[in-house]
């Protein structure tokens, strides 16, 4: 681990969400999890973690070596995977993704091309899931989603896809 400081700090809706998210999995409200709220935490999240993965990430999480996720654990733990600039996608892969769903090639991807795109890949949403990614993803307001703002949705998913 390196003593840098991180160039990017989270902001506090982030940092409010991260608190929001442990407290609801911090069953016995101690402000730590065990490995099985972190468990379940991970799994609400729809990851797969096996239990050894589980033990690896207290142990790199755990710099108070007491066994337990404390919060600024926690946060300290996910916060390079939300801060980081490095996708796991090069920006030619995620142009080809996003042309999968920008039907009509106007640079935009529409409620109705991704709820199209979603079934064509045998994903059909609900009306309330699709606003709630369009929402998610459409960070300037209008009702559509850019590729800048495709490309910061995909790659700010806070865990790697080797859990899923």
């Amino acid at each position: 681990m390196d003593d840098k400081e991180p160039a990017v700090k989270l902001d506090d809706e982030q940092i409010a969400e991260l608190r929001e998210i442990f407290r609801s999995f911090d069953r016995n409200n101690d402000g730590s999890l065990t490995q099985l709220e972190l468990g379940s935490l991970l799994r609400a999240l729809g990851l797969k973690p096996s239990a050894d993965q589980i033990e690896t990430l207290i142990q790199k999480a755990d710099t108070n070596s007491n066994g337990l996720v404390e919060f600024s654990e926690f946060v300290a733990l996910v916060s390079p995977e939300l801060l980081s600039a490095k996708s796991p996608y090069s920006e030619e892969q995620l142009r080809q993704l996003f042309r999968m769903f920008d039907r009509d090639g106007n640079g935009f991807i529409t409620a109705a091309e991704l709820a199209h795109s979603m079934a064509k890949l045998g994903h059909a949403l609900t009306a309330e899931e699709l606003t709630g990614m369009i929402r998610e993803a459409d960070t300037d307001g209008d009702g559509r989603i850019s590729f800048q703002e495709f490309s910061q949705a995909i790659t700010s998913a806070a865990f790697d896809n080797s859990w899923a």
